[in-house]
């Protein structure tokens, strides 16, 4: 391992799939989020310059990005054809505005998968940490109070580590400059390509090992994140309504006392804050705990997902359908700067 993070590349034999012999199981990524408490008319164009800050940063290729889905087809390799296909599904124009306009089987069909308009860019098939995924919320007319519209890239950390860690900042705050967010994040995370076995004990305990390491998969009942803190990270992007109630760019500066922490306005309306020059893991086993992410949780813990005992938001939001865990860790995992 690096001295900030461990490489966590488990190999074996797919829970499900069997016969496909050994591959890749999980890998540790750079995740970038964004949750966007707009529908997807509002907020098209800023994702389309997103999209091209992200492309323009990975490039566009077998060991980056060279395939995409749109909406719940079966997915093609890119071509102009299909980058036409999504410059066209990220226009804002629609022939109709929400969700009680549309034909009643599509509604069915929209409400059943939970989401309107989806975009998921990938390696192919291919094990990369190169990922693009945007998700809008269903357009009701009176919105649901939680919902959000979701937009998350990851790359792997072979990118952090070549390029540095000023240029993946630099990246975060580029697609996130034209977004309509309320909250976001970009730092460490592990991305399991396969839901945890009954059996995986080690990478289990592994994962719990370094607080740094987001264990949410971000793309289970994450759109329910609403003008809630999905947790702690790297780099911290705030907003109003929700940078309103932490006091601004100015109450977090007077709250926030680590050496390791900067407080950096966007614009006049929304900040970043920065745990450090790089994104650390932590290594409970060595005692290091990350106290300017332990300072920042508790700022944040009014504000954080309301993740109640024996609700199903607490069973989902802390990624259970893919780490196995019980209640009990995940209520643990979850609370893990605050203790």
């Amino acid at each position: 391992m690096t001295y900030r993070y461990p490489r966590i590349r488990p190999v074996g034999v797919p829970p499900i799939d069997s016969a496909s012999g050994e591959e890749l199981l999980a890998r540790e990524v750079v995740r970038l989020a964004f949750y966007l408490p707009y529908d997807h008319p509002d907020i098209a164009s800023g994702v389309s310059l997103a999209l091209e800050s992200f492309m323009l940063a990975v490039g566009e290729g077998s060991e980056t990005i060279n395939e995409a889905f749109i909406d719940d087809d079966e997915g093609a390799p890119l071509s102009t054809e299909r980058w036409s296909a999504i410059h066209q599904r990220l226009r804002p124009e629609r022939h109709w505005r929400f969700a009680d306009d549309f034909s009643e089987g599509y509604a069915n069909r929209v409400e059943k998968r939970r989401y309107e308009t989806q975009l998921f860019l990938d390696g192919g098939g291919a094990r990369t940490g190169y990922t693009f995924r945007y998700r809008a919320r269903i357009p009701w007319r009176t919105p649901a109070p939680n919902k959000v519209s979701l937009l998350t890239a990851t790359v792997p950390t072979e990118y952090l580590e070549s390029r540095g860690p000023a240029r993946v900042a630099e990246l975060a705050r580029t697609m996130a400059a034209p977004l309509r967010f309320a909250t976001g994040h970009a730092g460490l995370s592990l991305q399991l390509y396969w839901p945890l076995r009954s059996t995986d004990d080690s990478l289990r305990a592994m994962a719990f090992r370094y607080p740094g390491i987001d264990l949410r998969p971000a793309w289970l009942w994450e759109e329910d994140v609403g003008f809630h803190v999905d947790g702690v990270h790297w780099m911290n992007f705030f907003a109003p309504p929700v940078l309103d109630k932490l006091g601004g760019a100015y109450g977090l500066r007077a709250r926030l006392r680590s050496d390791d922490t900067r407080v950096e306005k966007i614009d006049g309306e929304r900040v970043v804050v920065a745990l450090g020059e790089w994104p650390e893991s932590g290594d409970l086993h060595q005692g290091l705990t990350l106290p300017a992410y332990r300072e920042l949780a508790h700022v944040l813990e009014p504000l954080l997902e309301p993740l109640e005992r024996s609700s199903s938001a607490t069973w989902m939001a802390a990624g259970n359908s893919f780490m196995r865990f019980t209640e009990e860790e995940a209520l643990g995992w979850w609370r893990r700067f605050l203790g």
